[in-house]
C-alpha cells in the first residue's frame, strides 16, 4: 500500500465537509506530476489531507475506496472517504523545521496537490497529529 498527501483550499472542501460527506470523488486535478502521482492511487491506500491557504496543515487521515480512474473529461480522480480527524494539526512550518524532510515534495513543491509520502514522513505526521 501506498501513502499519499492530498492538498485542498478549506474554504472549498475541509475535512470537516468530507466527514458530513462520508466520501468525495477527489477530481479537478490538471497539474500532470499530481495526476501521474493520482493514476497511482489504490483501493486501500492511506491519504493525509492537507489544508493549504492561511492554515497549511495536515489535518486528518482518509482511505482510497478504490483504484483511480479516468471521469468523462479524461482525467484521472479517485473516490476517498475520511478515517479520523487528528487530535491535533501538524503544520508546515512543524515540518520544516525537520531537517530530513528538506527534500519531501512537500516542502520542494509547494503547489503540488497530490504527492507521495515517505514512511518516515507519514510517521512524523501521525506521530504528532494523533
Amino acid at each position: 500500500m501506498s501513502k499519499w498527501l492530498f492538498k485542498e483550499e478549506p474554504e472549498h472542501y475541509s475535512f470537516e465537509m468530507l466527514q458530513s460527506d462520508g466520501y468525495t470523488v477527489w477530481d479537478g486535478v490538471r497539474n500532470n506530476l499530481a495526476l501521474k502521482y493520482l493514476k497511482s492511487v489504490r483501493a486501500g491506500d492511506e491519504i493525509i489531507y492537507y489544508h493549504t491557504g492561511r492554515e497549511k496543515a495536515a489535518v486528518g487521515l482518509a482511505v482510497a475506496e478504490g483504484d483511480a480512474y479516468t471521469d468523462s473529461e479524461g482525467f484521472a480522480v479517485v473516490r476517498i472517504k475520511p478515517l479520523r480527524k487528528f487530535s491535533q494539526t501538524v503544520t508546515l512550518s512543524d515540518i520544516r523545521r525537520e531537517t530530513r524532510f528538506r527534500s519531501s515534495p512537500l516542502v520542494r513543491l509547494p503547489r503540488l496537490s497530490v504527492m507521495p509520502i515517505d514512511d518516515d514522513l507519514w510517521n512524523f505526521i501521525l506521530g504528532k497529529g494523533e
